[in-house]
């Protein structure tokens, strides 16, 4: 599966207030959580981002509590994925569950500039950004994690496949 999109960048250990902010969470409407992604950390990124992009983060991303609001916002404002240095575990797997694409690549996330279009081929794992066919690796996204973000999340996975016994 391949991606493009442009590059919106953020630092090191943005965490999940910064990614959804508590005073959202009245909710768990993902359209309303999409309005508010990335408030605390850049209040006018819902204004510059475009269905497609990606947020590129440094060390941490997704750190702090363990709410499933974080990538559920993130996905639901259309963002394709996230690519950072590192992720905090719980996000990870969080993201994952919510059919959220992320990579880790610490060269990438150094080096990608905010405003850069980039293909990112989750089969591969290559990240490339498109006006000069730089390429950065991160570990490609296995299979059976592939099957979960063609699904929508791992509730849909789930769903699908008890669906499929039952027929």
């Amino acid at each position: 599966m391949e991606l493009t999109g442009k590059v919106h960048r953020f630092g090191d250990d943005i965490n999940t207030d910064e990614i959804i902010p508590a005073r959202y969470l009245n909710t768990s409407d993902p359209a309303e959580l999409a309005l508010h992604v990335m408030e605390d950390a850049d209040p006018e990124f819902v204004h510059k981002m475009r269905h497609g992009d990606f947020i590129v983060g440094g060390k941490n991303f997704g750190c702090g509590s363990s709410r499933e609001h974080a990538p559920i916002a993130i996905k639901a404002a259309g963002v394709s994925g996230v690519i950072a240095d590192s992720f905090a575990r719980i996000f990870y797997r969080n993201a994952f569950n919510m059919g959220l694409p992320i990579l880790e690549s610490p060269e990438a996330a150094a080096a990608l500039q905010g405003g850069e279009e980039i293909m990112v081929n989750l089969n591969s794992g290559d990240i490339t950004v498109v006006a000069t066919g730089v390429k950065y690796r991160s570990q490609p996204i296995p299979p059976f994690m592939q099957e979960l973000l063609a699904d929508g999340g791992l509730m849909a996975h789930l769903k699908k496949t008890l669906e499929a016994k039952t027929i």
